[in-house]
């Protein structure tokens, strides 16, 4: 198997989403469906949110919960938000149902963070796939985890889907120790991407990106402020908006760590090594998208 390549400007360039016209609107960038947050992680779909429209997405969507739907509007003003039903505080699997029109409809959908209750996310998420037909995915957290044993229903989507795993959520993905995955990420994140047909972004100090026949990219930052809450769903939020501008998964997942890794080390500078919060990061993106612009 080959060595990775370089997550750099260079390979940036080449997978862009497509160039824009000057007098390009919402239209043109494409629609963008989050499904995330619960009762105790609400914050989670705001981060999302957030991070897909500040690189750029058209327009945002967001599913919540009935107890949540009016505090979410009125944090997210630029986002329809569409009541869907709950379970023990979380969005119901049968959401994917009410979400059907708006599943049918985007470009790209991002289901899991924030979400605590593994079954009900992992089912979640598979419902939504199923009801999807050309939308692609970024999986992760709880939406992720939850679907270890449904992996072989994952593959039916092959080809659209980016997945976020930590160490922690490829262990329970793949049912290894966390120590193994710790001592050969990139060996779990190929055999991942392989068996689940996906992108698998394989998070860390130094995150992997593979894609289904083992092809792989690094990036190695040393950005210890990054790891903290919230930093994931950023993340998340940055793939989902580059694939609804039109990257391909690859681009996607590729552009997505460069840019958010920038916008850690951009807060780096202005801030400290530690101490900037997850909210932060997505008001530096845009200046990130502009220097890979050159």
């Amino acid at each position: 198997m080959t060595k990775p390549g370089a997550i750099d400007l260079e390979m940036l360039r080449g997978c862009g989403p497509p160039a824009l016209k000057a007098d390009s609107d919402k239209e043109d960038r494409g629609r963008l469906l989050v499904v995330a947050g619960g009762a105790q992680v609400a914050g989670a779909a705001i981060l999302v949110g957030v991070a897909g429209l500040r690189v750029g997405a058209g327009k945002l969507q967001m599913a919540a919960t009935a107890a949540l739907a009016p505090a979410l509007a009125l944090a997210m003003p630029e986002a329809r938000i569409l009541e869907v039903p709950a379970v023990a505080g979380e969005i119901a699997g049968e959401a994917a149902e009410r979400l059907a029109p708006q599943l049918a409809a985007t470009d790209a959908v991002v289901i899991g963070p924030g979400m605590m209750e593994d079954a009900v996310a992992g089912e979640l998420a598979l419902r939504a796939l199923q009801a999807a037909d050309a939308a692609a995915f970024v999986i992760d957290a709880a939406a992720l985890t939850g679907l270890a044993e449904r992996t072989e229903d994952v593959r039916r989507a092959g080809g659209r889907l980016v997945v976020t795993p930590h160490a922690g959520e490829m262990a329970a993905l793949t049912g290894a120790a966390r120590r193994e995955v710790e001592n050969d990420p990139l060996r779990m994140a190929r055999e991942t991407a392989r068996r689940l047909q996906a992108v698998v972004v394989m998070k860390g100090a130094e995150t992997f990106v593979v894609t289904p026949d083992g092809a792989a990219w690094r990036h190695r930052a040393a950005l210890p402020g990054l790891g903290a809450s919230g930093s994931g769903d950023v993340l998340a939020g940055v793939i989902g908006g580059m694939l609804a501008r039109g990257c391909s998964p690859l681009g996607a997942a590729a552009w997505g760590v460069w840019l958010h890794a920038r916008a850690g080390a951009r807060l780096t500078e202005r801030i400290g090594p530690l101490g900037f919060l997850a909210r932060e990061l997505p008001d530096e993106l845009p200046a990130a998208l502009q220097e890979a612009a050159g």
